[in-house]
């Protein structure tokens, strides 16, 4: 990955005063709240982190779910796992599927015209109810023992994401259901064999999300990039990383 990393970038920067609208995708803004000083150095110094290592498990995994939801779209027939999960709701077929799975290249998108920021974010799947309403859905793979939840405190990062894909669909006048599902698959490591296959059992999780916070967020963000430095997120590893190395070269 480090061939692919560019430590002092000099495009995609935001640049107050600007008339030009400033693209800002789902995950930007959930780096802001994780911490404001490591999205200020990258959203407006050019400074990001360093990247992780892919998950080509995760992607393959998602690219297989998609399949088959796709042919359960095409067909307008329920998923055997929504009828198992009584949810009265077929996978969406629209035209702009493909585009509003393209987070790089396409997405979904709203211009907030208060803040001239572009909101952008790259759903999973979609499914509609009678009623009309979408359903947003959220590919997971995991594997670890006991059963999937979204209970855990790290898991806030998945829940912020459906609220602000639901938030998105809702501000292009789409009506949109307050719950969503997270489509969670779990690898079983418990076999008494790999015998080359690995083996999922997959769950449908309900949310029902509360986008209320985005608009008030979406404003700190503006005021963050049009500002100075801010402070460092109390729990980010990356700053306290920096900080101890800074306390290491004086020592030296």
């Amino acid at each position: 990955m480090s061939q692919y990393y560019n430590p002092r970038r000099k495009t995609y920067l935001y640049t107050p005063g600007s008339l030009f609208p400033f693209r800002l995708s789902r995950s930007k803004i959930d780096s802001f709240l994780n911490c404001p000083r490591c999205f200020y150095f990258d959203r407006r110094l050019g400074v990001a982190q360093p990247p992780g290592f892919p998950f080509s498990l995760n992607s393959a995994v998602d690219k297989l779910l998609k399949k088959e939801f796709d042919l359960h779209r095409a067909d307008g027939t329920p998923h055997p796992l929504m009828k198992t999960y009584k949810i009265n709701a077929v996978p969406l077929k629209n035209n702009n599927m493909d585009k509003w799975r393209d987070a790089l290249r396409g997405g979904i998108e709203y211009l907030h015209k208060e803040t001239n920021l572009n909101i952008t974010g790259g759903i999973d799947d979609i499914w509609v109810n009678p009623a009309g309403e979408l359903m947003i859905v959220d590919y997971k793979a995991t594997s670890k023992t006991g059963e999937v939840s979204l209970d855990s405190d790290w898991q806030i990062g998945y829940k912020r994401q459906m609220e602000i894909y639901q938030w998105l669909f809702r501000k292009n006048n789409h009506k949109v259901s307050s719950t969503g599902y997270f489509v969670y698959c779990n690898g079983d490591a418990d076999k008494e064999a790999f015998d080359g296959k690995l083996e999922f059992d997959i769950k449908i999780l309900p949310y029902v999300g509360d986008g209320s916070w985005i608009e008030k967020t979406i404003i700190d963000i503006h005021k963050c990039l049009n500002g100075k430095l801010p402070e460092s997120g109390k729990d980010c590893d990356y700053c306290k990383y920096r900080e101890a190395i800074k306390e290491v070269q004086k020592s030296l």
